[in-house]
């Protein structure tokens, strides 16, 4: 298998949490953003990672990481992220379906934020300043958008504590696709100063997921 991928991206990051997982061999190609437009939408139609590529003979390409959760669940079903019953199931691709579409984002918006700003040390280079002015230009990132972020970041928070600091998984008494989701796309929090200062359990239990998943720490999470 091939994963095509942005090497910071938390929603690739998510893909490869699944591979790891269910310990599915599989190779990575970094694509290079604005350049990548060119190799994936011949592909998929779309221009967002993560795609993966099941097989390079049959040229089948799937997007988006839930799709991609979604058909490794098929293709190996051991061990299994989805949950054998019914309604734990569904409160599940729930809780991942709205750290998708709301929180992967607002994390987004704060982390580019504060790279930009005050984490601008950690990589001052020429090339990764254009490429954050890029990303808070192409999503709209500016001081109202943030601050509506953090507020959603803040409630998926309180949600989260409530489920993580009672019990080890999210959903039921067994690993699911929300914890993956929830550790991949909240990982970009380690890197700021205020989150790993509030949060240290949402740290500690992200890096628990990652070592279970056989996946390197995220940036900002020591062993």
């Amino acid at each position: 298998m091939l994963l095509l991928q942005f090497s910071t991206s938390h929603y690739c990051r998510k893909a490869r949490l699944a591979l790891g997982y269910k310990k599915i061999p599989y190779q990575v190609k970094n694509l290079t953003p604005g350049l990548h437009a060119l190799q994936l939408k011949p592909l998929t139609g779309l221009t967002t990672v993560p795609v993966l590529i099941p097989d390079s003979a049959t040229g089948k390409a799937i997007a988006d990481s839930t799709h991609i959760l979604t058909f490794l669940e098929n293709y190996c079903p051991e061990p299994t992220f989805f949950l054998a019953k019914k309604p734990q199931q569904t409160e599940a691709s729930m809780l991942e379906d709205w750290l998708d579409e709301s929180i992967g984002t607002a994390t987004r918006f704060v982390y580019y934020d504060y790279r930009s700003g005050a984490g601008k040390q950690i990589d001052p280079s020429l090339f990764s300043q254009l490429v954050i002015a890029v990303v808070q230009k192409q999503y709209g990132i500016n001081q109202a958008s943030v601050e509506l972020a953090a507020s959603r970041i803040a409630s998926c928070l309180a949600e989260l504590s409530g489920r993580w600091q009672n019990s080890m998984y999210l959903v039921g008494d067994r690993f699911s696709i929300a914890d993956i989701a929830a550790a991949a796309l909240l990982s970009p929090l380690a890197l700021i100063p205020y989150y790993q200062e509030q949060y240290p359990w949402l740290f500690e239990r992200i890096a628990q997921i990652h070592q279970l998943c056989g996946e390197p720490l995220p940036p900002g999470i020591n062993q």
